[in-house]
C-alpha cells in the first residue's frame, strides 16, 4: 500500500469497482473537493471491458455514442476505428481516460470490497478490503456495474472434467488457442453469439449447446469513416443532449408507424432497411413492436425469415429460430455472421430441451442421448444480472439489514439509485434505474452526476445522512412493475426478470420507462427539494453553527 493511501482510512467516498461509473464519479467527486478511494478486484480499470475479453467481444452500441461526454477535449481527441467497437479498443479507451485524468492514483488495484457496515453511532460506513485494511467513509458507493458476476450452472461433475474450462465474462487476459481442438459452448446469449463464430474459425470442431434460441440482428460492422466521425464531433453538444432525453439513449431513426396499420409490401421494406443498416435500430421500425404481441410477430417472423434464408439446413434453421417469446423482449444479440456459422462442416448444434445434459464427465460430457468429448468447454451462461454482485459484498445497514434479506422477494429501490436502511450507500445505475435498457455510458454519468450532486447538496446544507423514505419505495418499486407491465417483456424468461439463476425472484429489475422520461423524473425529485429522501443534519456542523 502506498504511502498516500495508508494515511486515506477516513475518507469522504469509497467506491467500489473501477470501470466507466468508477472512473466518472472519481473524476467528479475529486473535482468537487471530496477525497476518495477507490477499490478495483483486476489490475486495470475498464470494469466490464477489463473482465470480458472473450474472441468477438464487441459493443452494441454505436462507439461515437458509447463514451463519455463530460470533455469535451476527450470527444474530440479520441477517435475509434470501426462502427461498433472491439473489446480491446474499449479497454484502451477507459486506459486513456484513467491516464488523461490521473486517476489511477487514487485506485487500489487487485483489491476486493469484502464488507461495508453502516456504524449509526458515527454515521459512516466502516469498510474492509480482502488486504484486511479497514477505512471510514461517510459514503458507500457501488459502481460495481449490472452484468459482473459470471454464472456457471451446477453441472453434475463439473469438477472430474479434466479439459480446460472458460467463463466468457473472465477469460484469461493472455488468450486462448483453440486450433485443432474439440470444443463445446454452453450458452446462446449474446456473449455466445459473438463468440461462437471466432471460435469455429479456429477450432477442429465446435458443438453448441442451445437452450433457448435467440433473436439476433447483423451488426453491418465496418470502419469508422471519417465523415461519419466529423458529423458526431461537429455537433456533439447537440447529440448528446439529444442522447440523454431519448427512450434508450441512443439517437436512431424512428418511425412512428403501426406495424398492423400498414400494408405488408411497407412492412417487409421497412424490415429490411432497417436490417440493412445493422444494429439494434431494428428494434424501431415501428412504434408498437414492443408493446403489442401481433405487432411485434410481425418483426420476429421478418427475423426467423432471415434465418431459414441464411442457414442452409432447414431443421437447423427451426432449431436457430425462436418462437417461444416475443423479439426484443430478452436483450437484443448484434451478431457479426453469427447464422451464417452454422454453415461450417464443423459446428453442430444440439438442442438441450430435447436431450439435456446430464452431468460432465472426465473427458466431456453426457446429455440424455449422447456422450460428447472434448478438449475445452466455453461456459456462454450469462451472469447474476443487477443484484448479484451487490450481494457479494457484505454490506450491512442500519440494525444489521442486508440486501439479500431486504431484497428476498426482488430489488427494492427509490429511483435504482439508493435503499431504505443503508444511509449514504447510493448504486450506479442500480435495480430500478434504466441501466442495461439503455446506453450504459448516458445512464452512468447521468446517475455519477446524481449522486455528486446529492452529496454536494448535503455538504452545502450541512446534511449528515440520506436515505429514501418507506413510501417513496414502494411507490418507485410500484411504478417499476407497472411501466414494465404496460409492455411485452414479462412476457420471456429471461435475465432481466432474473429467470437465468435458479431461485431468484421473478421481477423485472431495470426501469422501462425510458432514459429521457427517467431524468425527468429525477429533475423533478431533485427540484422537489429532495422529494422522497429523508434528511438527517449534521450535529456537530450544527452545534458549531451555534456556537
Amino acid at each position: 500500500m502506498s504511502d498516500q493511501h495508508s494515511q486515506s482510512s477516513a475518507v469522504d467516498a469509497v467506491i467500489v469497482g473501477a470501470g466507466f461509473s468508477g472512473l466518472y464519479l472519481m473524476h467528479r467527486l475529486r473535482g468537487l473537493g471530496f477525497s476518495t478511494r477507490v477499490f478495483e478486484a483486476g489490475t486495470d480499470v475498464g470494469g466490464t471491458w477489463y473482465w470480458n475479453r472473450y474472441p468477438g467481444a464487441r459493443c452494441d452500441v454505436e462507439s461515437m455514442q458509447y463514451s463519455y461526454s463530460f470533455s469535451e477535449e476527450l470527444q474530440q481527441e479520441w477517435d475509434w476505428s470501426e462502427r461498433f467497437s472491439a473489446q480491446p479498443e474499449i479497454l484502451e479507451y477507459a486506459q486513456h481516460v484513467a491516464d488523461r485524468f490521473d486517476l489511477r492514483r487514487d485506485i487500489d488495484f487487485e483489491t476486493t470490497v469484502t464488507g461495508a457496515q453502516f456504524d449509526e453511532a458515527q454515521r459512516r460506513w466502516n469498510v474492509e478490503t480482502d488486504k484486511g485494511e479497514r477505512l471510514s467513509a461517510r459514503f458507500f458507493i457501488m459502481a460495481t456495474g449490472c452484468i459482473s458476476t459470471a454464472q456457471i450452472p451446477d453441472f453434475e461433475g463439473l469438477s472430474d472434467y479434466r479439459g480446460a474450462t472458460y467463463h466468457t465474462g473472465h477469460w484469461p487476459h493472455e488468450g486462448v488457442d483453440f486450433t485443432g481442438q474439440r470444443i463445446a459452448v454452453i450458452g446462446t446469449g449474446s456473449s455466445g453469439i459473438q463468440a461462437i463464430p471466432v471460435v469455429a474459425e479456429q477450432a477442429a470442431h465446435v458443438t453448441v449447446f442451445q437452450r433457448t434460441p435467440n433473436y439476433s440482428l447483423p451488426s453491418q460492422n465496418g470502419p469508422m469513416t471519417e465523415d461519419y466521425a466529423r458529423s458526431w464531433k461537429d455537433n456533439y453538444t447537440a447529440l448528446r443532449e439529444e442522447q440523454r432525453h431519448t427512450a434508450k439513449g441512443n439517437i436512431r431513426e424512428l418511425n412512428n408507424e403501426s406495424a398492423l396499420k400498414v400494408t405488408e409490401e411497407r412492412r417487409a421494406e421497412m424490415y429490411q432497411k432497417r436490417w440493412d443498416i445493422g444494429g439494434a435500430a431494428f428494434l424501431s421500425s415501428f412504434n408498437d413492436l414492443l408493446v403489442d404481441r401481433d405487432a411485434n410477430e410481425t418483426a420476429a417472423e421478418f427475423v426467423r425469415d432471415q434465418i431459414r434464408s441464411i442457414v442452409k439446413n432447414p431443421a437447423m434453421a427451426e432449431l436457430l429460430a425462436a418462437k417461444d417469446y416475443p423479439i426484443g423482449t430478452k436483450r437484443i444479440c448484434i451478431d457479426s455472421g453469427y447464422f451464417e456459422t452454422y454453415n461450417r462442416d464443423n459446428v453442430e448444434l444440439v438442442d438441450i430441451n430435447d436431450t439435456p445434459i446430464e452431468r460432465m464427465t472426465p473427458d466431456g460430457l453426457n446429455t440424455s442421448g449422447r456422450s460428447f468429448e472434448f478438449d475445452s468447454i466455453v461456459f456462454a451462461t450469462g451472469f447474476d444480472a443487477m443484484t448479484g454482485t451487490l450481494y457479494k459484498v457484505d454490506i450491512q445497514g442500519r440494525d444489521g439489514a442486508t440486501l439479500p434479506r431486504k431484497w428476498a422477494a426482488g430489488p427494492r429501490t427509490y429511483l435504482g439509485l439508493m435503499t431504505k436502511d443503508f444511509p449514504n450507500l447510493f448504486m450506479i445505475t442500480g435495480p430500478g434505474s434504466p441501466s442495461v435498457l439503455s446506453n450504459m455510458m448516458v445512464s452512468i454519468e447521468q446517475h455519477v452526476d446524481l449522486v455528486t450532486d446529492c452529496i454536494v447538496h448535503m455538504r452545502d446544507k450541512d446534511l449528515a445522512l440520506m436515505e429514501p423514505t418507506l413510501e417513496a419505495e414502494d411507490y418507485w418499486v410500484d411504478h417499476v412493475n407497472e411501466v414494465a407491465h404496460t409492455t411485452l417483456f414479462p412476457l420471456a424468461a429471461s435475465w432481466y426478470m432474473g429467470a437465468n439463476i435458479p431461485g431468484k425472484p421473478r421481477i423485472f429489475m431495470p426501469y422501462i420507462g425510458g432514459v429521457g422520461r427517467y431524468r425527468k423524473i429525477c429533475n423533478d425529485v431533485v427540484a422537489d427539494d429532495y422529494r422522497g429522501f429523508r434528511f438527517e443534519a449534521d450535529t456537530a456542523q450544527a452545534a458549531a453553527a451555534a456556537e
